[in-house]
């Protein structure tokens, strides 16, 4: 092939270290003569054939800048009929060799799909819930989980000086990563998880005994997808396009019955949309760099329908279905090492 054109996407969640994928992309490209094109808002880009030149002075600058220079959207094209046409059309229309597809399990499903269908496709995977299967690491995790870390840390003084009970809700719809990590680097007393329903009642004799061995605070880290009852705590029934339904919620019912069932005063702070806005940490900076060149590398060597992984320190591909399969979701036995410290 001579002088190609690739396309790059960014879909789902907003994430740290989406730009330094988009960077690397494009520097690698540059190097083997190819052209990049940029399609705006995930894959509503590729629906309306809304797309951008990505060159040198496009990237220049953008290592450090959250967020993605492409914009992002939930667009689903297998939820409207002729919209997966559309993006076909516009791969051809464009005279694309091959897509790049930046995302979550949502983005990726649909690139794996439209694998299955001819299109030449690559993924790289994207989400701050680290909850994506067949890669250690999802680059945004680091960066939120460092920021959920530092607001435990602030917690803790004014949960201290207050002789309060503060619940902090973080991110996590059906993992529950974040917020055992950050739990467990933040000293939080209490983590509760997805992965596990939550017994109010041991919550609640764990926070009682702290007290009566003379702590006066206590925190309490629990993701946003924590089931109470077997129950997720949703904010609206209203779905996006992947089928979700807003979560949130949980921490202000959990503080409510702690408050109640203990008598001891609760507060709860939402981290929501702050764990994964601002710079990325260096940690992401590299994945997303390292991620970036893995698929133009992948392009080159025509091996379609993979996504790039992390496997220990090495950047490796595995087939996109098997990435988008089944979610990786925290194990019970890290779990169980996490209770070691609770209470």
């Amino acid at each position: 092939m001579s002088n190609p054109k690739i396309g790059i996407m960014t879909g789902g969640g907003d994430c740290p270290g989406l730009n330094p994928v988009i960077r690397a992309v494009v520097k690698k490209a540059i190097l083997e003569n190819w052209q990049v094109l940029g399609f705006r808002n995930g894959w509503k880009g590729l629906v309306d054939n809304d797309r951008v030149v990505l060159d040198s002075k496009a990237v220049s600058g953008i290592l450090p800048r959250g967020g993605t220079i492409l914009g992002t959207s939930r667009t689903n094209p297998y939820k409207k009929q002729g919209d997966v046409e559309k993006v076909k059309q516009t791969i051809a229309v464009n005279d694309l060799h091959a897509l790049i597809a930046v995302g979550g399990e949502d983005t990726l499903g649909v690139a794996s799909k439209l694998y299955k269908e001819g299109v030449k496709v690559i993924g790289i995977p994207k989400t701050i819930d680290n909850d994506l299967s067949c890669t250690d690491f999802t680059f945004g995790f680091d960066t939120a989980l460092n920021i959920a870390t530092e607001c435990i840390d602030r917690l803790h003084t004014t949960a201290e000086s207050h002789n309060r009970v503060i619940v902090v809700e973080i991110m996590g719809r059906h993992a529950g990563w974040i917020a055992l990590q950050s739990g467990l680097a933040g000293g939080a007393d209490i983590i509760l998880i997805p992965e596990f329903p939550i017994d109010l009642n041991e919550v609640c004799a764990l926070i009682k005994k702290r007290h009566e061995r003379g702590k006066t605070f206590s925190i309490v880290a629990v993701a946003e997808g924590a089931k109470l009852s077997e129950q997720e705590i949703t904010q609206e029934e209203k779905l996006d396009e992947f089928g979700h339904v807003k979560l949130g919620g949980i921490g202000s019912a959990l503080a409510k019955l702690i408050e109640k069932k203990t008598g001891y005063e609760t507060r709860v702070t939402v981290l929501g949309h702050i764990q994964r806005g601002g710079s990325p940490t260096a940690f992401d900076r590299i994945l997303g760099t390292r991620f970036g060149v893995k698929a133009v590398d992948l392009v080159k060597e025509g091996r379609f329908g993979q996504m790039v992984s992390l496997q220990g320190n090495n950047i490796v591909s595995v087939d996109l279905a098997n990435a988008v399969g089944a979610l990786k979701l925290v194990p019970k036995e890290m779990y169980e090492m996490a209770k070691v410290f609770f209470g």
